[in-house]
């Protein structure tokens, strides 16, 4: 069975930034932008990470550009922009594409593994979470709309989990 840790996404670099290094982790994964409405979540996400990082949890931040060109930046801006105004240390990845023909192979699991509302694959906005367990499999999806404070029961719950 295919999961989270079976997969080595490019990292800004542009060199691979194999998952199966977090195997054991609990990872919450986000497609993310600068110019969004939700870019505010960047300052939970990296609280949830600060506060739980040594008990297991990962942020992986994933820069997108596929929702009203809210990402424009190259990986360098986008780097300057996270860590100026949300101090962000947890690990940001290449810009990437969630939906259609080319979307990062990464997403098409994590849609797969958790449909959205209906059961719908599709990614409708930035900031969309997926918790990742331990073993690398999909636990839960959120939606934009759910602020990362709201995810902290969610990823205790993880963090308790034994892979």
């Amino acid at each position: 069975m295919t999961t989270v840790h079976d997969f080595a996404p490019a990292a800004p670099d542009g060199t691979l930034h194999p998952l199966a290094q977090y195997r054991g982790k609990v990872l919450l994964v986000a497609n993310t932008a600068s110019a969004c409405g939700f870019t505010p979540h960047y300052a939970g996400l990296e609280a949830l990470w600060r506060r739980h990082r040594d008990a297991g949890l990962v942020v992986l931040g994933f820069p997108c550009n596929q929702f009203g060109a809210q990402e424009p930046g190259d990986a360098a801006e986008i780097a300057r922009f996270c860590t100026t105004t949300y101090d962000v240390t947890f690990p940001l990845l290449a810009k990437v594409a969630v939906n259609g023909p080319g979307a990062e192979p990464l997403f098409a699991h994590l849609k797969q593994a958790k449909p959205g509302l209906l059961g719908t694959r599709a990614i409708k906005w930035n900031f969309t979470k997926f918790l990742v367990g331990r073993d690398g499999r999909v636990i839960a999806r959120f939606a934009p709309r759910v602020t990362p404070q709201a995810l902290e029961a969610a990823v205790v719950e993880a963090l308790a989990a034994r892979a």
